[in-house]
């Protein structure tokens, strides 16, 4: 995709959407690091539904550790692979606790020194909670990416560095935001909605479907 079609393609999802948030519901900089953990191979809405009882009573690395594995489990049972996320989420909380004074790191090696923490989950804490300019490549963002032309990659890591380079510095705040709900909703990974997109013009997808006048 071309620079003037890129600003193009981000000018008009930032028209459509000036303000994207993170459809994760948190309460602040810890609780959004144990829903971004807790999200993977997950669902939003299914990470929502056993956080919300859960951040009622807890909220710091401290009240975590206090709650314990045992009854943590208890909360998010419904989540997939909840026994290893249960562990993780309470050794990441015991580390912030004796070694950050029970704060999240604005620190990329740092926050993925801990359990269960990758590049992508680093990078949403990072944007979402800290406004960083970072953008973090799930597989929404990986399909958008190679499908429509805008950042083709055969990684993830190779993906978000193409983004880095190519999104312009007035969309970079907000970029990731914009390309997942993309993905997620109109840019769907079994048949893209070609016919409500914003971009589809935009788009290098060769097997698009565009309205008639259009083709």
């Amino acid at each position: 995709m071309k620079p003037a079609a890129v600003q193009e393609f981000f000018r008009r999802l930032s028209a459509a959407n000036p303000e994207p948030k993170s459809e994760l519901e948190y309460v602040n900089p810890y609780t959004l690091l144990v829903a971004v953990v807790l999200s993977a191979q997950a669902t939003d809405v299914g990470v929502n539904k056993a956080t919300g009882p859960l951040f009622q009573i807890v909220t710091t690395p401290q009240q975590m550790v206090d709650l314990g594995e045992e009854r943590l489990r208890g909360f998010i049972k419904t989540i997939g692979l909840f026994n290893t996320k249960a562990k993780n989420v309470i050794r990441l909380s015991e580390i912030l606790v004796a070694q950050y004074g029970g704060e999240v790191p604005r620190d990329r090696e740092a926050l993925e020194t801990l359990p269960g923490v990758g590049r992508k989950t680093a990078n949403v804490v990072l944007n979402v909670a800290f406004g960083e300019e970072t953008i973090a490549v799930d597989t929404h963002i990986f399909r958008v990416g190679n499908r429509t032309g805008l950042a083709p990659g055969k990684t993830p890591d190779a993906v978000e560095a193409k983004l880095l380079k190519v999104v312009p510095k007035a969309y970079r705040r907000h970029a990731h935001h914009w390309l997942i709900l993309h993905g997620r909703y109109v840019c769907k990974a079994r048949k893209p909605d070609c016919l409500v997109c914003p971009v589809s013009d935009l788009c290098g997808f060769k097997d698009k479907v565009l309205p008639a006048a259009v083709v």
